[in-house]
């Protein structure tokens, strides 16, 4: 790419972003004519308003792996695939789990929607979860925190 993009250039870099915000993605490259483009942007789980997360445990001491990085967790519970995230079975149903909730293993968690598809995602082992760290009804990407359970 030139030092100056041209207009053409700038638009597609605009609606690259745009699409990045319609679709909740978190890059897109696109290779057009020996053009080479590529549009990130950072995502900061602990930044985003709405999200639910108790980074307490015992004793009221401030859970260092939950606060740091979720993904990091050892009882994080990542997305299986890329889709939309939904913590009830249908809307206006009561969700599945809230923070502080004991579960068994195989008990639902959620539903990703992906290719009209409703998928339903199970508790890989028994415990309490101790943080949601997704928004009901936003897209979610492959291997994305989506709860904590300990």
């Amino acid at each position: 790419m030139a030092s100056e993009p041209d207009n053409a250039e700038q638009k597609l870099i605009r609606d690259l972003a745009a699409l990045l915000n319609e679709t909740g993605l978190s890059e897109i490259e696109i290779e057009k004519s020996g053009l080479k483009v590529r549009v990130a942007r950072t995502l900061h789980v602990a930044a985003s308003a709405g999200l639910q997360a108790a980074p307490v445990a015992a004793g009221g001491a401030l859970a260092a792996a939950a606060v740091a990085d979720p993904a990091k967790h050892p009882g994080a519970v990542k997305s299986p695939m890329v889709g939309t995230a939904y913590r009830s079975p249908e809307p206006g149903a009561a969700v599945f789990v809230d923070v502080g909730t004991r579960v068994a293993a195989g008990a639902p968690l959620l539903i990703i929607e992906a290719m009209k598809t409703m998928n339903q995602i199970p508790a890989p082992r028994a415990g309490v979860v101790t943080a949601i760290l997704f928004e009901n009804g936003h897209p979610v990407e492959f291997g994305e925190p989506l709860m904590i359970i300990e």
